[in-house]
């Protein structure tokens, strides 16, 4: 298994994970199989989209890395 981690938002949490490990993303087929480490609901999807937007910064990939593994 890799290192590599991946950041997305999705409403179905169990098919996206599906799509990634049977080779149906184009970026991330490579990299499997992937194994869900922490799945946040949001009440507002901005909320959403603003949480995903910061993790995937310099300081959201460290709170990642101190907070979910």
């Amino acid at each position: 298994m890799t290192q590599k981690s991946y950041v997305g938002l999705t409403s179905a949490v169990s098919d996206r994970l599906d799509t990634h490990n049977s080779g149906g993303s184009v970026h991330t087929r490579h990299d499997r199989p992937w194994q869900l480490v922490v799945s946040l609901e949001f009440a507002h999807a901005e909320s959403a989209v603003a949480f995903e937007r910061y993790l995937k910064t310099g300081s959201g990939r460290a709170f990642a890395k101190r907070h979910f593994t």
